[in-house]
Parts: C-alpha cells; structure tokens; sequence
C-alpha cells in the first residue's frame, strides 16, 4: 500500500499527463493545456481572477527554457510554489 507522499506524487504525475500531449509534445503542456489544467484543477485559486492574462503570466513565469511549453519540472515548481503558500496561510490561521 503506497503511503500518503508517495500516493501524492503519484496524483502530481498523473494530473500532468492527463493534460499533457493533447497537442504537440506529450511530455510537456502547451498554453491551452496549462490553461484547461488550471481551470479544472486548479479553480478555486482562479475563481476571483477575471483577468485573462493571469495564464499567460503563469505561462511565463513558469517556462523556464523559454519553449512556450511547460514541461514536468516547470509543473511542479506551480505546483511547490503553491504549497508553501497554503502551508503559510493554514499555519497562520492556526
């Protein structure tokens, strides 16, 4: 039986690809990817934004090499980056 962390990363891989490939490369996700990923998986950090841009900003900030796409180790800096600030604002509130 695979613990906690271990069923948590395996979740991570798993969102990632069932994205990823849709079009063009199958291990990385284009903007239209990112952007479906985002609003499924993600909807409740985006609820309030109205702005469309905020894909584009993400995009960016995440595309490290600069190839329009963001690849499995961009994903996961989202991902961590994310994190520290739920584990920050939790810590807070208790």
């Amino acid at each position: 039986m695979a613990s906690q962390l271990e069923s948590a990363m395996e979740g991570l891989i798993t969102v990632f690809h069932n994205y990823s490939g849709k079009e063009g490369d199958k291990y990385k996700l284009s903007k239209k990817e990112l952007k479906e990923l985002l609003q499924n998986e993600l909807s409740m950090f985006l609820e309030n934004q109205r702005d469309t841009s905020v894909v584009d900003g993400i995009m960016h900030d995440l595309d490290e090499n600069g190839d329009g796409e963001v690849d499995f180790p961009e994903f996961v800096t989202l991902v961590a980056g994310l994190t520290v600030v739920c584990n920050e604002f939790f810590c807070e509130a208790t």
